[in-house]
């Protein structure tokens, strides 16, 4: 098979399709992933990517080719699949490349229970193998088709029941991607019975080629039709997936965007509220408010890495009822620890219902400072401008500097920074934080001049 780095990522794989990136690639990586989850079968879903069905059809018959069984979820978001590893406890493969562009895609693999599977969980054995080759093993296992979309609907239905709540109108942006799928079946009547929720559609037709606007609302600059539509029909709410369905951003009534911060720590509210002295997860670059908020609703704040394979494992450690990232990436116990942008919705939807104020006002009291937003700095020498940055900041009175995950720089006013390098990019990663828009964008240029010069 040669050399699969290109394609070998931290947390799965990505490729061009099919220069670096098709069938026999992926029947390959489907006996090798065979042959590391050891187990009688796997599920397998893909999103509304064109390659997407050759390529997970291939990758089924590398697995069958080892005597294992697969059972074909077909189309679904990356949570379906979670979902589907868990209630059915088997390993996963999902195709899909989120929010890539079109002539992307990928894998993304679980162990059963949706158990995450990253370069030092399995990623790299799966590689190896992949890249020896692995022979066919005895009798060859079976595939079957399974539909697993109502049975996704009906499990998140129970975690958070909307069916109480006021009418409220909701604007999704599914931006051509698996939401188009999954909303009409979760928080439509499309496969369970109505809930109050008027939901004007957006871009709801599955199209891998993305002809609206690519399906990667982290810019805000792909919001801009879904914050036109939430204005023009006075919604109450407005939701945005990306191309897997995974993430879920939010914009007020006002079309504003809410932070993923503080929706992390909305979340983290009603989750406390529930079970109360819980342990809640963040990122280390999530707002101050987080672990402030958790703290003053009595339950435990941990702060991790940036990445689903830190979060997953801390939140196994501790216990931790919720984690949430930057990247609007939410986590929950009851979900396998796996990340679901459509339940964290859920539970917006749920306290925006249960209210008479608007979302703005809601979510004012989780937003209590400045941020930057995460800026990219395109750099030769990564460790060098960092280690520059960080000989600017260490000697500073009150300065605190920790390494957790690149840099991090606290300072005595509440200000702080965070530097991380990219790991796929020559690129810096900044993100800043303070008690003011003034103080932030002061913060922020010294250390960009720093980054840049």
């Amino acid at each position: 098979m040669g050399d699969l780095g290109q394609i070998f990522k931290a947390y799965d794989i990505r490729g061009i399709v099919p220069d670096t990136l098709d069938a026999d690639t992926a029947r390959s990586i489907g006996a090798a992933f065979a042959r590391v989850a050891d187990a009688p079968s796997v599920v397998v879903a893909y999103d509304m990517r064109p390659s997407s069905p050759e390529l997970a059809a291939a990758f089924a018959e590398g697995v069958t080719g080892q005597g294992v069984d697969v059972v074909m979820a077909g189309l679904g978001s990356t949570d379906m699949l979670y979902f589907a590893s868990g209630h059915l406890d088997m390993p996963g493969a999902m195709f899909t490349a989120s929010h890539n562009p079109a002539q992307y895609n990928g894998i993304k693999m679980c162990r059963a229970g949706a158990a995450p599977i990253g370069s030092d969980s399995g990623l790299a054995d799966i590689r190896r193998l992949a890249e020896e080759g692995v022979e066919p093993a005895g009798a060859a296992g079976t595939v079957s088709e399974r539909d697993l979309l109502t049975e996704y609907a009906r499990y998140l239905r129970s975690l958070v029941d909307l069916s109480g709540a006021r009418t409220l109108s909701v604007v999704v942006d599914a931006g051509n991607g698996m939401g188009g799928y999954t909303v009409p079946a979760v928080l439509g009547g499309d496969r369970l019975e109505a809930l109050p929720l008027r939901i004007e559609p957006l871009y709801f037709e599955l199209d891998g080629t993305f002809p609206n606007h690519p399906a990667n609302p982290l810019d805000y600059a792909n919001l801009v039709d879904l914050q036109a539509k939430v204005r023009e029909t006075g919604a109450d709410i407005g939701l945005a997936f990306d191309g897997d369905a995974d993430r879920c951003f939010v914009v007020d009534e006002r079309g504003e965007p809410v932070p993923p911060s503080a929706i992390t720590a909305m979340v983290a509210a009603q989750e406390l509220a529930r079970e109360p002295g819980a342990t809640v997860i963040h990122n280390l670059i999530t707002s101050n408010a987080v672990p402030e908020i958790v703290r003053e609703r009595g339950g435990t704040p941990v702060r991790t890495r940036v990445g689903h394979s830190f979060i997953k494992a801390t939140m196994a450690e501790t216990g931790a009822i919720f984690g949430g990232e930057h990247s609007a990436h939410y986590y929950f116990r009851d979900f396998w620890r796996a990340d679901t942008g459509m339940l964290a919705a859920m539970h917006v939807l749920r306290v925006l219902g249960a209210d008479t104020r608007p979302l703005s006002e809601i979510t004012a009291e989780y937003s209590r400072y400045a941020g930057s937003g995460e800026i990219n700095c395109e750099v030769t020498d990564q460790a060098g401008r960092a280690a520059a940055v960080e000989e600017a900041f260490a000697g500073r009175e009150g300065a605190k500097v920790d390494h957790l995950d690149g840099l991090t720089v606290s300072l005595p006013d509440g200000s702080w920074f965070n530097l991380r390098a990219s790991n796929t990019e020559p690129l810096l990663r900044l993100n800043v934080e303070a008690p003011d828009t003034a103080a932030m964008e002061r913060l922020r240029d010294e250390v960009l001049a720093i980054v840049r010069a």
